[in-house]
């Protein structure tokens, strides 16, 4: 099943783990140690980002580590870019129209 990236960053933790992951790739175990849910929990959460393809799964040695997979997170920026830009402009509207007054 491929979830929705969107479906999957509305979850907080989820959002907690992506972030973890921008210094780099971690373990299951390191990343559930910087949170209170149990193992299982984040190992779920792992999974949903892992098949919505924010997160790619890398095997060394006996270990798994995570990763962000930056082209999906980059498809997130893109389609807040046009919110970002609508806001832009309305501020800027807004500026000036203070201007005037």
């Amino acid at each position: 099943m491929r979830r929705d990236i969107y479906q999957a960053i509305a979850d907080p933790t989820r959002r907690a783990i992506l972030t973890l992951l921008v210094t780099g790739a971690m373990t299951p175990n390191a990343i559930a140690e910087h949170f209170d849910s149990s193992r299982q929990a984040v190992s779920k959460h792992i999974q949903i980002l892992t098949e919505c393809g924010a997160l790619k799964q890398e095997q060394q040695g006996r270990e798994i580590y995570y990763h962000l997979e930056l082209n999906k997170m980059k498809e997130v920026d893109q389609w807040i870019e046009a919110f970002r830009n609508m806001w832009t402009d309305r501020f800027n509207q807004l500026d000036n129209l203070l201007d005037t007054l």
